[in-house]
């Protein structure tokens, strides 16, 4: 290695990765803290003996009523709760593997992620059950259990509390669909743990270039060399208190407000749903330490007004990915607060944390160094040879946070890695240059790829939704600049001649809310006579992109 590549003093090159299940994590936490607070959900704490002893309970029935057995996918469909955590570690402690989907997901997108995965149950939250019940109904599914975050809430607090927070239990009225409460009150003992580190415990869906979702398979090893590797490189333990807003169902929020918190024996201070004020006040009364999240989220709290009302010291250590923080914002922080932002990259095929800034000595707008165990290189995407320092190629990562492949789709495997000097590296799709210190910096991205506050937008996927509107002949998706979101989707569209004349901008988006997560919802419709196409008939989306860029 270059000896001018910067290595945080104090840190070990290699780390050690525990050869245990993700379970033995709670087991360990709740036999050294069994009274402290694992998690804290806005008024109510559950302690971490209490929290191992609900995800045995939840195991039992897993096993015993829904025939879950070791390799079975689980499906795991809520906003963040404690209903999340305990049903996270239900799944593993039953040695199943769990499938997070988006929440905003609708009922087309989750019985993909069911039919796709071969899960049989679904362990989902009141609000959104009702998109699983056309899978029951068609026999993909054979049972939906149901939790209701009221129920882990005060009565007096909940009725505080705005949207589905404070609604009271009402499952729907459906044999195959179980509420909570009675799975909890089965009283039946999971067998005993016969798993390894090497089995598989999770696939989570990332949105595909073609169209499809495609499920990232991880096994215990490979979750746990991320969560070990963020705990020591960024100091987490367990005098640490995490406020967990991030999404548990991504892989940031699954890593940062619950693996590594329960890894640490942590306390989570756990929100279902991003809210500054909300987030202010909890902060302040449970004496918040750390915060991992989107640039978003830190930009709309740091423009609160209210923060001169409250006292916000605790906060140490802010950190996260998915999109680079504006420099406005970073300076302000380390000006007004004494905060420094820590930026790191990943993937949810790298289990979130593979490259990442140095905590005292980090670089703005900066991806990080690889980190533990991490071999990372830039290569020309065309002949996929090394590229010297400075020079600008796709980003390939090594490292043994990376997943094992994409589930049942070994054509996607085989295009996403390379083998190379007895390794095997993943080709992220994302350009970028590494620096005379071994910092890495993003360009560009390789795949048509459109980056809404962190969510991965696949235009083709989007386009393949538009196409089931039953007046779209041909529809293109390109990014566009968003003042909130950083980039959005543009959706350009040529109508079928039958179409009704009066069809407008407002009622193409309506359409979409229906029928995709928001987040992919186009923010701009423009109807056009015709698309530019190749010689070969392909859409010229790069060009509509490019004339789009040149417009502003």
């Amino acid at each position: 290695m270059n000896n001018k590549m910067y290595w945080p003093q104090g840190l070990p090159r290699t780390l050690d990765v525990p050869k245990t299940s993700l379970f033995s994590n709670l087991e360990v936490s709740a036999s050294r803290y069994p009274d402290k607070p694992a998690v804290v959900f806005y008024d109510s704490v559950l302690s971490y003996a209490e929290l191992l002893r609900q995800a045995e309970t939840l195991a039992g029935y897993l096993q015993t009523e829904c025939n879950v057995q070791p390799g079975d996918r689980v499906v795991l469909y809520s906003q963040n709760c404690p209903q999340f955590m305990i049903a996270y570690y239900g799944i593993l402690r039953a040695q199943g593997v769990v499938v997070p989907v988006n929440p905003m997901n609708l009922a087309g997108e989750l019985e993909f992620c069911i039919s796709d995965s071969g899960a049989r149950t679904v362990l989902a939250a009141q609000e959104l059950c009702h998109n699983a019940l056309p899978a029951l109904e068609s026999g993909s599914l054979d049972r939906v259990i149901v939790h209701t975050y009221s129920d882990y809430l005060s009565s007096e607090k909940a009725a505080q509390l705005p949207g589905s927070l404070g609604e009271p239990r009402n499952l729907p009225d459906h044999l195959n669909v179980v509420g909570w409460a009675h799975a909890l009150s089965s009283g039946s003992p999971p067998s005993r743990y016969t798993g390894t580190h090497k089995d598989i415990c999770l696939i989570g869906y990332t949105s595909g270039t073609t169209g499809n979702p495609k499920g990232c398979v991880h096994t215990h090893n490979t979750i746990m060399a991320a969560v070990a590797g963020t705990s020591a490189w960024r100091g987490n333990g367990p005098a640490s208190t995490v406020l967990a807003i991030a999404p548990m169902f991504h892989a940031l929020g699954m890593q940062a407000s619950m693996n590594t918190p329960i890894f640490c024996g942590s306390t989570a201070v756990v929100m279902q749903r991003w809210d500054r004020q909300m987030a202010l006040e909890l902060i302040e009364r449970y004496r918040v330490t750390t915060w991992s999240g989107t640039p978003s989220m830190f930009v709309d709290f740091f423009s609160n007004p209210a923060i001169a009302d409250h006292d916000i010291s605790s906060l140490h250590r802010l950190m996260g990915g998915g999109a680079a923080m504006p420099e406005a914002i970073s300076r302000k922080l380390n000006e007004e607060f004494g905060l420094t932002y820590n930026e790191a990259y990943g993937l949810t095929e790298t289990a979130a944390f593979i490259l990442g800034n140095p905590v005292e000595r980090g670089k703005r707008q900066c991806l990080g160094i690889a980190t533990f165990n991490v071999d990372a290189r830039v290569v020309d995407p065309a002949t996929l040879e090394d590229l010297p320092q400075g020079e600008t190629g796709e980003i390939l990562l090594h490292g043994p946070q990376v997943m094992l492949e994409y589930w049942r789709n070994p054509e996607a495997t085989a295009a996403a890695f390379i083998h190379r000097d007895g390794k095997r590296y993943f080709r992220t799709g994302d350009l970028g240059y590494m620096d005379e210190e071994g910092y890495f910096f993003m360009v560009d991205r390789l795949k048509r790829m459109i980056n809404a506050s962190g969510f991965k937008v696949w235009p083709a996927e989007v386009e393949s939704i538009l196409y089931g509107h039953p007046d779209i002949h041909e529809a293109c998706v390109i990014a566009i600049g968003d003042d909130k979101r950083g980039e959005a989707a543009k959706a350009m569209i040529v109508l079928k001649p039958e179409a009704s004349a009066a069809l407008t901008e407002g009622d193409v988006i309506r359409w979409c809310r229906e029928n995709m997560a928001t987040y992919k919802v186009p923010t701009q419709v423009e109807f056009l006579e015709a698309l530019p196409k190749s010689g070969t008939g392909k859409i010229l989306w790069r060009k509509l992109q490019e004339q789009e860029r040149a417009k502003h």
